[in-house]
């Protein structure tokens, strides 16, 4: 009887999960990751689906366990995070279809009954111990890191109530305290309080969302050649053009050293002139592009569109090149 009720419970929980979209997100539940992800659904109407890590996430679409995943990929005080950027680069085509950002600080907390000053080991995500770096050496100059999964894994283990945990408190996210049954042992903890993380969606190729004329277009791009100059010769492709940068940075090939390929974010979207014009360049003189989708952006461009390189610009020469090719114009 147990095990028919069980099964009964499980029928009933997959017919409400189908057809409503499965998301694939960094857990346990609380984290940075999840905020994100409810900025776009509701565990209501899609299922939420914890994973290990940002590349389990991301694999969980690749396989069809997820129609989409939320992961972090920049932060504004460490930079990017190159598990993300590698996992994209590589394997079967994955798109971006949007970001989200959210502000983080954190709160050490432990279990009741802990106070500050018998903390000696601190469990954190790597990048969270980074963003409190300057605050742990000042309030715990004898604190030792130790890493975690997420930034909520911690206080999940202190919630189980086992006894050894090898940590003492853990730098978490405010709301992970009280669901997790934690007491705040200091709040507010950040060495920089405008800090943010900006997260992206991740899904399976398809129809380019439309643009929104705030957009955001992100590439891998190998060098043409190995040889001086060929840097210049991939980036003249978006000068020339009027396309502006948002990101780049290198990231090793793996298959020897000194073979590199670029992380790019541009700023605007495929269907704009210039940047389509730009990605027709790439692919004539560089050996690999990837495109990893164009998707209205949440802050504000940084630059302006130059003069000569706006969609009109670009059909009017096009019609003059066409007359001139039919000799209806000199």
């Amino acid at each position: 009887m147990p095990s028919g009720t069980s099964e009964t419970r499980d029928e009933h929980r997959d017919a409400a999960e189908r057809g409503r979209p499965r998301y694939a997100y960094l857990g346990p539940a609380g984290t940075f990751t999840e905020a994100a992800l409810r900025q776009i659904a509701s565990p209501d109407g899609a299922v939420f689906l914890p994973q290990v890590d940002v590349v389990s996430a991301i694999e969980a679409v690749r396989t069809g366990a997820a129609d989409h995943a939320v992961v972090a990929i920049e932060s504004s005080v460490e930079g990017s995070v190159t598990a993300v950027l590698d996992t994209l680069a590589t394997g079967d085509p994955l798109v971006l279809q949007g970001e989200m950002i959210v502000p983080v600080s954190f709160v050490l907390a432990a279990r009741p009954g802990t106070g500050l000053s018998a903390v000696r080991r601190v469990a954190a995500h790597p990048h969270a111990w980074a963003q409190c770096r300057r605050w742990l050496l000042q309030n715990l100059p004898d604190g030792v890191h130790v890493p975690a999964t997420s930034n909520t894994a911690p206080a999940a283990a202190m919630a189980t109530g086992e006894r050894e945990l090898g940590f003492d408190a853990a730098l978490v996210p405010p709301p992970a305290v009280e669901a997790y049954g934690l007491v705040p042992l200091a709040d507010d903890v950040a060495d920089n309080h405008h800090a943010v993380t900006r997260f992206v969606l991740v899904g399976r190729p398809g129809p380019v969302p439309p643009r929104t004329g705030a957009d955001k277009t992100t590439l891998v791009v190998h060098l043409p050649s190995n040889q001086a100059g060929a840097l210049l010769e991939m980036l003249e492709q978006f000068a020339a053009r009027g396309v502006n940068l948002s990101r780049i940075e290198s990231r090793p090939l793996g298959d020897s050293l000194g073979r590199y390929s670029f992380s790019i974010d541009v700023e605007g979207h495929v269907d704009d002139e210039r940047v389509a014009e730009a990605l027709m360049g790439l692919h004539r003189v560089c050996p690999h592009v990837r495109f990893l989708g164009s998707y209205p952006r949440v802050d504000t461009p940084h630059g302006d569109v130059r003069p000569g390189t706006y969609d009109a610009d670009f059909l009017a020469a096009r019609a003059w090149v066409q007359a001139l090719r039919d000799g209806r114009a000199h």
